[in-house]
């Protein structure tokens, strides 16, 4: 049982009852998660252990597994000292639950597994009281041990949301070096105040955001602004808490410290997503209102019935009204939705998909527009080399021999790019004679005697080498969203090399199953506008979001919800988590950051943007099952319930009595759960 088939209010209902004092049910709290899993679990273990002697002493023990165990006190007495534990602590969340909800005039889940546990507890009493040959406690026991289960799995699946805001706060270092009065001192990064002057080395964490005084370096800020290239810095440039310093050394000036920083400001982003963000009405708890109504309202009708009109003696009458209760009760109904949604979920899992619960399922399958960031998701994340310009008199192999030789003293994502795209071309490289990394602009390396310059146009404008046969074609490069590196040897130009981010495999393809389902694609990131314009061209997307500031993305999504859509958000990054947790459905690409992966409710382990269209086809079919068997369940229930209330038992002598009606039930769930299984055959669609 998931999320389908438990109590609709777990705010009010699970703290109160679990003795929390009647605190919201925050999920984001780890410590509370936690707790009030291990509460969950443990009243679970306590009822499965009582309700399986219940069982073994109940008539359906002798009659149907043919046991007859030692009684030294009367079988029934057994029952209840087994029975009370499970109902009334076990099973007392959904008690509470049902008095809340009555309370405030709502019929829900938890009035309807309250009804049917107290129903067949009390009228257990009752009969034992009175002398009657039969009771039923085994059927409470069940109801509550079964109801407990499917709770406890569905706060295993959502406590791993609340790990995303541990995950962001790692990235913070715990301590900086802070100069203060000439003297320079290794402070923890909470002591850090605004004015202070941090010493950034190269390799370190940013543990504030700032504004740099001296030096220049490239920063990578891909974990925090979702940009895959560094970001070249120099005096006067902001510096942002959480990304890495990758060059240089620099010392920069504390702007923000503690919940002013953007990275905290995304933290509490992500909290007031998820706490604002209502779940979705549950399939199970639009029939729980009219079951519960059936339920109630058979029992009293049948005991009126035969007290009043069939001349039934008090025991029969209540014998017939209990087990049109009994029938009525969401055994099926509770087995309906967790059961699709295991297979659901096996089989994505099989696919590496991971959707981490049956509302998740349903959302997915209502989704008509999908945002996806670029960096990582739409893109590999990763630069690469992808043109070679050539001056005259140079060969391809040369240039980029001696321009992969240079490079390779350097840890520069564009350096690591060019060397790669020398080794995939099978080029053998040099030992550099001398190095030098000139900060922000290139470097410069001797190779075979030649001096080698590599960098940006105010390098070569700095050394005196003339571009301009080349400046045109760098600019094309430019508009289409790629890095150009210019090439000089011996103070003169050799060629360009560009460098870009490049496209995924399967990413047009996605694109392209998007729209042949009529889902809107949106691409978001925080790139430049011509760059992000120039991959959404080559993808045949429409609309774009560029240059988007980590804390604007969720903005983002909210504004294509105001518009009425259904809104997926695919990313992979730190500054996706909120606009993830914003989204009607949030899936995070496998490659990611923890944070990411936990924040959203689907994860695509393959990285592969073609599974999100896998998964969108899984979940619609998963929906089918679900709602075939919610409808299977209920209307089983409802043709039942006369049968049980003693339809047939005037003409033709048929009694059903609780027990029967408690074994019809798990006919019912046997016929859901096959059902369920039958969702395998999507399997072949999924490819």
């Amino acid at each position: 049982m998931t999320a389908a088939s438990v109590p609709a209010q777990p705010p009010e209902l699970v703290p109160a009852a679990m003795g929390h004092g009647g605190m919201s049910h925050d999920m984001s709290d780890p410590a509370m998660a936690a707790a009030m899993e291990r509460d969950i679990r443990n009243r679970f273990l306590v009822a499965l252990l009582l309700t399986i002697p219940t069982v073994a002493y109940s008539s359906m023990g002798r009659n149907i597994f043919g046991l007859d165990l030692p009684s030294p006190i009367p079988n029934d007495w057994i029952m209840l000292l087994l029975t009370t534990p499970v109902v009334f602590w076990s099973g007392w969340i959904f008690i509470s639950g049902a008095y809340r909800a009555l309370r405030h005039r709502t019929l829900d889940m938890s009035v309807l597994i309250a009804t049917g546990v107290l129903a067949a507890y009390i009228a257990s009493v009752v009969l034992m009281v009175v002398g009657g040959e039969e009771v039923f406690f085994e059927a409470a026991a069940m109801l509550v041990t079964f109801v407990l289960f499917g709770h406890w799995m569905e706060m295993k699946s959502r406590r791993g949301t609340t790990d995303a805001l541990r995950a962001l706060f790692d990235l913070v270092p715990p301590t900086a070096t802070v100069s203060r009065g000439g003297t320079e001192m290794e402070l923890p990064t909470a002591d850090i105040v605004a004015g202070d002057t941090v010493v950034l080395r190269p390799g370190e964490k940013v543990p504030v955001d700032g504004e740099v005084l001296t030096g220049q370096t490239s920063i990578d800020e891909a974990l925090v602004t979702g940009e895959s290239l560094p970001v070249e810095k120099e005096p006067g440039d902001p510096v942002i808490g959480g990304s890495i310093n990758r060059s240089g050394a620099i010392t920069f000036r504390a702007t923000r410290v503690g919940s002013d920083t953007a990275l905290a400001q995304i933290v509490a982003l992500v909290q007031q997503a998820q706490s604002s963000r209502a779940p979705g009405q549950r399939l199970a708890d639009r029939a729980a209102h009219y079951l519960v109504i059936l339920a109630v309202c058979s029992g009293i009708f049948t005991y009126l019935v035969w007290s009043l009109f069939g001349g039934a003696g008090f025991v029969l009458a209540l014998t017939f009204a209990i087990s049109a209760v009994v029938i009525a009760c969401p055994d099926a109904l509770g087995l309906a939705t967790p059961t699709a949604v295991a297979v659901g979920t096996g089989i994505a899992a099989r696919h590496n998909i991971l959707i981490k619960d049956a509302a998740t399922l349903e959302g997915l399958s209502d989704i008509t527009a999908i945002v996806l960031d670029k960096t990582g998701t739409l893109t590999a994340g990763k630069p690469s080399l992808t043109d070679i310009v050539l001056a005259p008199g140079w060969s391809e192999n040369e240039l980029l021999r001696l321009a992969a030789s240079a490079e390779a003293g350097s840890e520069h994502p564009l350096s690591e790019a060019i060397v790669e795209g020398a080794k995939t071309r099978g080029i053998s490289l040099t030992a550099a004679e001398t190095f030098a990394a000139i900060a922000g602009h290139g470097i410069e390396a001797r190779i075979d005697g030649s001096t080698v310059l590599i960098g940006n146009t105010k390098l070569m404008r700095d050394r005196s080498v003339d571009v301009g046969a080349l400046t045109a074609r760098a600019d094309d490069l430019a508009v289409a969203g790629r890095t150009p590196v210019y090439v000089a040897i011996d103070g003169q130009i050799a060629g360009l090399l560009a460098i870009a981010d490049t496209i995924r495999p399967s990413a047009r393809e996605t694109i392209d199953q998007f729209r042949g389902a009529g889902i809107e694609a949106v691409m978001i990131t925080g790139d430049n506008r011509r760059t992000a314009e120039a991959v959404a061209r080559e993808l045949g997307i429409d609309r774009v979001f560029a240059e988007v500031l980590p804390e604007e993305k969720a903005n983002y999504v909210a504004t294509l919800q105001r518009e009425g859509k259904k809104v997926a958000m695919v990313g992979d990054g730190v500054n996706d988590a909120p606009a993830l947790a914003q989204a009607d459905v949030g899936i995070a690409i496998g490659a990611g950051t923890d944070v990411a992966i936990e924040t959203a409710r689907v994860v695509l382990m393959r990285s592969d943007p073609l599974d999100i269209m896998r998964s969108w086809r899984l979940s619609r079919a998963t929906v089918r099952k679900m709602k075939q068997n919610l409808a299977w369940a209920s209307v089983y229930n409802i043709l039942a319930i006369p049968i049980a209330a003693g339809i047939l038992y005037p003409r033709f002598g048929v009694m059903l009595r609780p027990e029967w009606s408690a074994l019809l039930m798990s006919v019912s769930s046997i016929v859901v759960a096959v059902n369920a299984v039958l969702l395998r055959g999507v399997e072949r669609e999924l490819g």
